[in-house]
């Protein structure tokens, strides 16, 4: 048993933990629909106080890995356009978690996505109105990505559904993800300090499965360089419905 301030770890926890290190080094470099279900068995399996703060260390650590691997990829002018609304969107997370009850944000977070979702299916119709790497879809976008990373980690399905409606090949799609994440994340953690969700304690506890998180992100490269853009889009796609039916009925 490994003992810390925010409880008793036992062996299951741990397997748990590390199974979801995996899954994060996977989602952060080869398959960004994954990310949501860390999301849900950490806060099954920890304190849900604690949880957002021991998968945001880790996110850290994948992001930076990522960003090395995928370094050439990015496209500037995406990251850019969608950074500083993402940054409101923080804010506006923060607000969120001060007053609206915890057991209801599963559920709010589950229906953006969905409903973002259905918007996904219907982008071809949608882009005639409205140009895809515009101002009004990426502040739309940018700020829902940052108020949802802000309350529980989960912004990755919409980045992803933002993505696929700009038709990006997926090594820069890739390149996108990372960098924004990377931002994102590291901005976020202070925050996260502050309202006492990452403390020294969940730090030492993810240091235990950092080899886990490498080699997650190591098959993650090995599956992006092996599936085709078209069975890319749609697993992404399915992925996506997956989480949001998780975080609905969670």
């Amino acid at each position: 048993m490994l003992e810390y301030s925010f409880g008793t770890v036992n062996l299951w926890q741990m397997a748990v933990l590390a199974f979801c290190a995996v899954l994060i080094g996977i989602n952060k470099t080869g398959l960004p629909g994954l990310g949501t279900l860390p999301v849900v068995l950490l806060t099954l399996t920890f304190d849900p106080q604690s949880s957002p703060g021991i998968q945001l260390i880790l996110l850290c650590a994948a992001d930076v890995t990522a960003v090395i691997y995928y370094r050439r990829h990015a496209e500037w002018k995406i990251i850019f356009r969608v950074i500083p609304f993402a940054l409101l969107g923080l804010g506006a997370g923060h607000l969120v978690l001060r007053f609206l009850p915890g057991n209801h944000l599963p559920q709010l977070i589950g229906g953006i996505i969905i409903a973002l979702t259905v918007l996904n299916y219907f982008k071809d119709r949608l882009l005639k109105h409205i140009e895809a790497g515009g101002l009004p879809m990426a502040s739309a976008f940018g700020i829902l990505m940052g108020c949802t990373t802000q309350i529980a980690n989960a912004a990755g399905p919409v980045s992803t559904i933002y993505l696929l409606l700009m038709k990006l090949e997926k090594h820069r799609f890739m390149g996108v993800t990372s960098y924004l994440f990377l931002l994102l994340n590291w901005i976020k953690l202070p925050i996260f300090i502050s309202e006492g969700r990452v403390t020294l304690d969940s730090f030492k506890l993810d240091l235990w499965v950092l080899p886990f998180l490498l080699l997650g992100g190591v098959l993650g490269v090995i599956f992006l360089n092996r599936i085709p853009q078209k069975k890319f889009e749609f697993l992404l796609q399915m992925l996506i419905l997956v989480s949001a039916a998780v975080l609905c009925f969670k």
